[in-house]
C-alpha cells in the first residue's frame, strides 16, 4: 500500500497538514491505519484547529482501503485467470526447464543469493531476452548501479545468427524497449511504483511485460534497522504494491535479495520472516568457487516442488 505522500496528488484531502497529523501518530502509509485505533485517532483530530478536514482525510483513507479489497473469486474463475497467465523465457534454457516455462506473468519472483552468485546477470539476460522476443517494455529499477547495457548487448549478440544482416536494427529496437531507472531510496521507489499503478489504471501507460528491481534489499535494509514498525510497514507496502502490479496488470516482477548471517554462522535471505511470505516464487542462487558454474534451487513455488536444483552457466 502506498505512502500517504504518494496519494496527495490524487486525493487533495491528504494534504501536508493531514500527513503531519498522521506522522505525529506514527502513521506514514495507508497500511499504518490498519494497526491504529481509529476512534482514538478521530478524538485526537477533534482537538486540532481544523477537526472537520482531518476527519474527512481519515474517511478518505478508509475509502481507499475499502476500494483495495478484492472481490471473492470461485475456483473456476481462479483457474481461468491462471490459464491466461503466460511464461516469459529467461533466456537460460536450464532455468526455464526448472520453472516449466520461465518467469510467470502475475507472479513476483525473488532471486536470492550471495554476492557474485548471478542475480544481476539473470536479470540482465531475462530483460534482454524478453525485450527481444515479446511485445512490450521491460522496466529495470536499478538501486546499485549494476545495470549494464554493454552486458545486455553481449547476451543479445549470442542469440543472433551471424549471417543476419538486421542485427543492428534488432539490437536498437531491443535496447529501446528496456527502460532504466536509478532508484536509491525506498521512498523514491514507492513513488515510482505508485505512479506506475496510477498510469496503468488510467490507461496512460505503454504495455509492460516485466518489471525488474535489482536490488530490493539494498533499498529496504536501511529502514529496517532498530526494529521499528515504520521500516517494516514500508517493506510490506512495497511488497503489496509489487504484487498488485503483477496480478492486476499481468507483469512478471523480478526482485533480488542478498544473504545475511543467520544462526550458527549459516547464511539466510535478508529482509526477515515477514518478507518471505510476499513473493510467489523464491529462487536460491549459488556459485561454485573458481568456476563459471552456478546452481539455482526452488525455495518456494505455488505448484512446483521445493528443493529442485539445476546447474547452469552464464556465458
Amino acid at each position: 500500500m502506498a505512502p500517504l505522500e504518494a496519494l496527495a496528488l490524487e486525493y487533495p484531502l491528504i494534504d501536508s497538514n493531514f500527513r503531519k497529523f498522521c506522522a505525529s501518530h506514527a502513521i506514514y502509509t495507508v497500511e499504518d491505519f490498519l494497526i491504529h485505533d481509529l476512534y482514538a485517532l478521530a478524538a485526537f483530530a477533534e482537538q486540532d484547529c481544523s477537526p472537520d478536514k482531518l476527519k474527512q482525510g481519515i474517511t478518505q483513507v478508509l475509502s481507499i482501503l475499502d476500494n483495495q479489497n478484492r472481490p471473492w473469486l470461485n475456483g473456476l474463475e481462479l483457474l481461468k485467470d491462471a490459464e491466461q497467465k503466460k511464461y516469459l523465457s529467461t533466456g537460460c534454457e536450464r532455468i526455464d526447464v526448472l520453472l516449466q516455462g520461465g518467469l510467470r506473468e502475475g507472479h513476483v519472483t525473488e532471486l536470492v543469493g550471495p554476492s557474485s552468485s548471478g542475480k544481476t546477470q539473470i536479470c540482465l539476460q531475462a530483460a534482454s531476452n524478453i525485450a527481444k522476443n515479446y511485445s512490450g517494455m521491460v522496466m529495470y529499477f536499478d538501486s546499485g548501479n549494476s545495470f549494464s547495457p554493454k552486458r545486455m548487448a553481449q547476451f543479445l549478440n549470442q542469440s543472433f545468427n551471424p549471417d543476419n544482416s538486421e542485427v543492428d536494427q534488432i539490437l536498437e529496437r531491443v535496447m529501446s524497449s528496456i527502460l532504466h531507472y536509478s532508484v536509491f531510496d525506498i521512498f523514491a521507489l514507492l513513488d515510482l511504483l505508485h505512479q506506475l499503478l496510477h498510469d496503468f489504471k488510467s490507461q496512460m501507460c505503454f504495455q509492460v511485460r516485466m518489471l525488474i528491481l535489482d536490488s530490493l534489499s539494498s533499498l529496504i535494509a536501511p529502514v529496517l534497522g532498530g526494529g521499528g514498525a515504520h521500516g517494516h510497514a514500508l517493506m510490506v507496502s512495497t511488497g503489496f504494491l509489487l504484487k498488485e502490479l503483477a496480478h492486476e496488470h499481468n507483469l512478471s516482477v523480478v526482485v533480488t535479495n542478498h544473504m545475511v548471517a543467520g544462526e550458527a554462522g549459516a547464511s539466510k535471505p535478508a529482509l526477515g520472516e515477514s518478507w518471505k511470505n510476499i513473493p510467489h516464487v523464491r529462487l536460491l542462487l549459488s556459485r561454485y568457487h573458481a568456476t563459471d558454474s552456478r546452481s539455482i534451487s526452488i525455495l518456494k513455488h505455488p505448484y512446483l516442488d521445493t528443493g529442485k536444483t539445476v546447474e547452469f552457466v552464464i556465458m
